[in-house]
């Protein structure tokens, strides 16, 4: 399970990165597809920096950090830090909902793969716990 999630860790970090690209690009970006779907109006707006530092640059270490945590199997600290990761997501998802009112491609694949992150974090401590709980059982 830890490389599956390394997998998608990697794929995350890709996805930040060219993100992070584009907050710091002033051409015409390849996503920018249409009037709802733009990230530059999203990379470039006030909501795209975090206490001075790119979203995507927190995506970037965020993913690192999660990539670390599973494969120190750490599982239940691995659960914590995806969900932080998903609700800061979520957060921002509904930022480019309600504030821009336009979205960004990369932000929506990041948020697909931190989503399933999460599901798949949730079934690693839940798969950890009921082995746990049948060798006690075994005793």
């Amino acid at each position: 399970m830890r490389y599956v999630f390394l997998a998608l860790a990697l794929a995350g970090a890709v996805v930040s990165s060219l993100a992070l690209k584009i907050h710091y690009d002033t051409g015409t970006e390849p996503c920018s597809i249409n009037e709802h779907w733009d990230c530059g109006i999203v990379n470039h707006s006030r909501f795209s920096i975090f206490h001075h530092v790119p979203v995507a640059a927190v995506g970037i270490a965020g993913y690192l950090v999660l990539a670390g945590l599973a494969f120190a199997r750490w599982r239940f600290i691995h659960l914590l830090a995806t969900l932080a990761g998903f609700l800061f997501a979520f957060r921002l998802s509904m930022i480019e909902q309600y504030a821009l009112e336009v979205w960004c491609l990369y932000c929506a694949i990041s948020q697909a793969i931190i989503a399933v992150m999460l599901l798949l974090s949730l079934a690693w401590v839940a798969a950890d716990y009921f082995a746990l709980k049948r060798a006690a059982a075994r005793t």
